[in-house]
């Protein structure tokens, strides 16, 4: 847990789940700024909508005001709701959204968080676009790193005439005066394309991908390998695509036996909405998957899963870590049965060998190339 103080009050905030090995803030100079900028020169009044606010910290500070919080993230939502408890403020203060529900119809102050994936801000600035009038203040925030030419032209070309301010302990300011003469064209998004060969079950199979997905526009290379060595099973397994991103692994589970059931599961609104399309699209409208926005395993019944297959990321936003990834592992633990097995791709070089056996006691490697390896860990 850390402290944000502004000019009014101090805010004790955290990360969600909250762990106090996490050496991350729940804030940065982004939030930072953006608040000392609202306090100094904005009338923070009327429709207030915030947009990817990562742990919570703009919109608690922003509480008195009612924002709506439109968020892709649900471990973003659930920070949202513990850092208001924390600091006494009440759970309705903020609404919370996310990008698959449909924007407030008006806009008076819009503060966007740029989002580490530019197809993502680009998606939920056409959304919100209609909302916003030529007297709404819009601004965004970002550190210097996260804000580029190709960032202020989505702000441009959607919302209207667009400047940056001045960098402050490295972040900065997007100012923008919303154009309501704008020609406005829909969203690009989402994004569809068929898989290639080597993808082995699902070969040939179109998949959808939403805004914020990684690898939106192709197959990723480490699932690409994973699909090539996905275990060869039969009969009324129970599968989990653990931070299934657009589904392809739970797909190809399903297309390779027809009696499994799955349960598709990540953390982003867009992910789960990405794989549902996926497997409706191809597999039909059977009643043999679920699809979960969560905290991972985090809520599974113990004993519920045979198989867990699992890409898991290794960032968390701009930061690098494996904090993730061992949550996932530890998620799947409690829900796998006893012999039930996890198996993980993953780059060589982060060494979730050794992760794996900590938390199940076991690993063994199915199959390696000089940049990914496939894992297999079994529930004893």
């Amino acid at each position: 847990m850390n402290r944000l103080t502004t000019s009014e009050a101090g805010y004790d905030l955290a990360r969600f789940p909250e762990d106090p090995r996490d050496p991350f803030r729940a804030w940065d100079a982004a939030d930072a700024y953006l608040l000392q900028h609202l306090e100094e020169a904005v009338d923070v009044s009327g429709n207030v909508v915030v947009i990817g606010d990562r742990w919570g910290a703009l919109s608690t500070v922003l509480a008195a005001h009612h924002p709506v919080q439109i968020s892709d993230s649900y471990l973003g939502q659930r920070a949202t709701a513990a850092n208001l408890e924390r600091n006494g403020l009440p759970a309705g203060a903020v609404r919370l959204m996310s990008p698959r529900d449909t924007p407030p119809d008006r806009v008076d102050v819009l503060l966007v968080r740029v989002p580490k994936s530019l197809a993502l801000l680009e998606d939920q600035l056409h959304r919100i676009a209609p909302a916003v009038h030529a007297g709404t203040v819009v601004v965004g925030t970002g550190m210097v790193k996260e804000i580029h030419t190709s960032t202020l032209s989505l702000f441009e070309r959607i919302i209207g005439p667009t400047r940056t301010s001045l960098a402050v302990r490295k972040a900065r300011l997007i100012h923008c005066t919303p154009d309501p003469a704008l020609p406005r064209t829909p969203s690009p998004w989402p994004l569809r394309y068929a898989l290639p060969p080597a993808a082995g079950a699902a070969a040939g199979r179109t998949v959808t991908n939403h805004a914020g997905i990684f690898c939106a526009d192709r197959l990723d290379i480490g699932t690409r390998f994973f699909l090539k060595h996905l275990p060869d099973r039969s009969g009324p397994d129970r599968v989990v695509d653990l931070g299934c991103g657009n589904g392809v692994l739970g797909l190809a589970a399903a297309l390779a036996n027809p009696d499994a059931t799955l349960t598709f599961v990540d953390e982003s609104y867009q992910a789960v909405a990405s794989a549902e399309a996926t497997f409706r699209d191809n597999a039909g409208p059977d009643d043999r998957a679920r699809f979960v926005v969560g905290d991972g395993l985090a809520d599974a019944e113990p004993g519920s899963a045979d198989l867990v297959l699992n890409n898991p990321p290794f960032h968390s936003h701009q930061a690098t870590t494996d904090a993730t990834a061992r949550t996932m592992f530890h998620g799947a633990r409690r829900a796998l049965r006893p012999g039930g097995e996890l198996w993980v791709v993953a780059n060589r070089h982060l060494g979730h060998h050794t992760t794996l056996r900590r938390v199940f006691g076991n690993c063994a490697t199915v199959a390696g190339d000089p940049k990914f390896v496939v894992l297999r860990a079994v529930r004893r």
